[in-house]
């Protein structure tokens, strides 16, 4: 888990504890005899996400925190300095949004990490949980815009019925609106709730979706596809939001036409794109100002970020001064200064303002600081290949060194604080991370060039900057443990048996092992996601499935692996892990598997200290460790 939690809004994770302890309290560590591990102190002390707010009550917030030790929702109304926790689940509740009015809280009752459930809403001011949307069964949660006077729109997803889109209206029945096979979602309500925004992958490519606006009633107004009817589109589209004033029907949009994400402005009512060249070399993610005069613009670059503000009548591009590092989130405020979540390799995650200061500090001691990181680049077989690497403050290397693989696989590793990675660095382990084909931040082409040979592709840079590290003196070659979660634990898996010479030890949480198994019990989203990847289904293209399976392999594992798989998850079902592990066995080959109670990672913090307790005494049995 990274160093900020996400804060499950309507489209994405959440936000921790403020410096009044709310309801819960702050997190109580257990009884020990010796001093605490500053790697312990690092996951157990508080953090918040990027708050996000009611837009017609700006006041009136709610975020993600673990201050009770484990991840729930709370709210925090800024002209009294009130907060409170919403939500107290023994597994945590990471998916929340607020009403434009602040009335009312959103969150998403799953069981137990399953990610399958439906909204419940609570008053901003406290008070008995209902369900926020009656009528409408459980499923995945696929977006949420919601209107005024309790007007929502909500996407769902199943096994059953692909995706569907539903308009929810207070006293009434949901009405369907959307239906199809493919992967689709909400991005979008009008703010005079007349038009929304629908993000589809009917072509059947889910890394290159299109946007349609549709009326209340499912009437289509307009399509916006990148490339011929009915036929993948050859770069993708991507919705923020309608411009967020009354009767303003324009939407932001981002695109790939150019080969990275850009911006552009678009009006599905006459049909005129205004695309805008910011002449930024990276990938650019943006969002309105509240009056719709200019646009917050995150650039990333490079596995860093920075902030700009652009105005549109002028089309000035101004940059906010921002430190180096990554920016996690930022939001625009109604004075005009920006919010955002920053940290670095070495420094904790802050919730700063451009108007100077932190905004929202949690109770309790600050995570102990890490190292700097500092940049790699290296000579792949499809291009140049960054990697980030953290070295341990003190001695020479060669260093025992883990190569942490991210998961993804369309996500990239930055320059941000990771507990995780620090763990390795206070047991005097180098720590290497690939920005492999595959991952964002690099340019379309980069993102794509995966597709259909998964997983090797990933594999070939891994090991070229493998080679590097031991070549250059960094990395003791007798010493390398290849890990990772979710995308990075398949990736680990999959790399012990195609690469068996070339690592010491495995550690894969949450993996994909059994490709073909995975598919079949996975969420419906994600097996849109793997027909876009591998080119089909395992029916149609079994080839491609066993040549990117971990469990074709497995005969070749010389080393031994850790695994961690949850219960419940639904992206790397434990039925394929348990056909993996069951396979290892009867190979006698040296592992050890954990099974925990939650889905695809726990949100509870002393879970997650659990299992890396797990990982630091499997590698020091095997390979030997500094004393903690």
């Amino acid at each position: 888990m990274s160093d900020s939690a996400p804060l499950a809004t309507a489209a994405g994770p959440g936000t921790p504890a403020p410096e009044s302890v709310a309801p819960g309290g702050p997190q109580t560590n257990p009884p020990t005899s010796q001093p605490e591990p500053a790697w312990e102190r690092r996951f157990r002390a508080p953090r918040v996400s990027l708050p996000d707010w009611a837009e017609h009550a700006p006041d009136r917030s709610v975020f993600l925190s673990n201050a009770s030790g484990t991840y729930e929702i709370y709210a925090w109304d800024r002209a009294t300095g009130a907060q409170r926790q919403v939500t107290e689940r023994a597994n945590g509740t990471t998916m929340a949004s607020i009403d434009p009015t602040g009335e009312w809280i959103w969150w998403f009752a799953d069981t137990d990490g399953d990610e399958f459930g439906v909204w419940m809403r609570q008053p901003f001011g406290g008070g008995p949980d209902e369900a926020a949307a009656p009528g409408l069964a459980p499923s995945y949660p696929a977006g949420l815009s919601i209107g005024a006077d309790g007007l929502s729109v909500i996407a769902c997803s199943t096994d059953e019925d692909g995706s569907t889109v539903h308009v929810v209206r207070s006293g009434s029945a949901p009405v369907e609106i959307y239906r199809h096979r493919e992967s689709a979602g909400v991005s979008a309500l009008s703010e005079d709730d007349t038009l929304v925004v629908i993000e589809h992958s009917e072509h059947g490519d889910t890394m290159h979706p299109s946007l349609r606006a549709v009326r209340l009633d499912g009437s289509v107004v307009a399509e916006l596809h990148d490339g011929e009817p009915g036929v993948a589109p050859v770069s993708g589209l991507s919705c923020t939001g309608f411009a967020p004033v009354f009767g303003d029907p324009r939407v932001l949009v981002s695109h790939q036409r150019r080969g990275r994400w850009e911006p552009m402005i678009w009006n599905p009512l006459t049909g005129e794109e205004q695309e805008i060249d910011l002449g930024l070399p990276g990938d650019v993610g943006v969002d309105w100002y509240p009056d719709a005069s200019a646009l917050l613009v995150e650039h990333d670059h490079h596995a860093r970020s920075e902030l700009y503000r652009y105005d549109l009548a002028a089309g000035r591009l101004e940059r906010l001064d921002t430190p180096a590092g990554t920016v996690l989130g930022a939001t625009a405020r109604p004075d005009g200064t920006v919010e955002y979540l920053w940290s670095s390799g070495e420094r904790p995650s802050e919730l700063r303002s451009t108007g100077g200061g932190t905004v929202l500090v949690p109770p309790g001691d600050r995570a102990p600081g890490s190292v700097a990181v500092e940049d790699a680049w290296v000579e792949g077989p499809g291009g140049l290949i960054h990697a980030l690497v953290s070295r341990p403050a003190a001695g020479e290397g060669p260093y025992p060194t883990v190569f942490e693989v991210h998961g993804g696989p369309t996500a990239h590793d930055g320059d941000h604080f990771a507990p995780g990675v620090a763990v390795w660095i206070d047991h005097g382990f180098a720590v290497v991370r690939v920005n492999y084909r595959g991952s964002t931040g690099y340019g379309k082409d980069w993102t794509d060039a995966l597709r259909e040979r998964v997983g090797l592709i990933e594999l070939e840079d891994i090991a070229a900057v493998r080679a590097w590290a031991v070549g250059s003196g960094l990395a003791d070659p007798e010493r390398l443990v290849l890990s990772g979660g979710s995308w990075g634990g398949y990736l680990t898996l999959l790399g012990l048996g195609v690469q068996p010479d070339d690592w010491s030890l495995g550690l894969a949480a949450v993996p994909v092992a059994d490709y073909v198994a995975a598919y079949e019990d996975e969420m419906e989203a994600l097996k849109a996601m793997d027909r876009t990847l591998v080119g089909g289904t395992p029916e149609e293209v079994p080839e491609r499935y066993a040549a990117s399976s971990p469990i074709t392999y497995i005969g070749n594992v010389r080393v031994p692996v850790f695994i961690s798989a949850g219960l419940n998850d639904p992206r790397c079902p434990i039925r394929q892990i348990e056909n993996y592990v069951t396979r290892l066995e009867g190979l006698g080959a040296a592992h050890e598997v954990y099974r925990y109670e939650a889905g695809h990672g726990s949100a509870v913090v002393e879970e997650r200290i659990r299992q890396v307790r797990k990982e630091l005494d499997f590698v020091a049995r095997h390979l030997g460790l500094p004393a903690r």
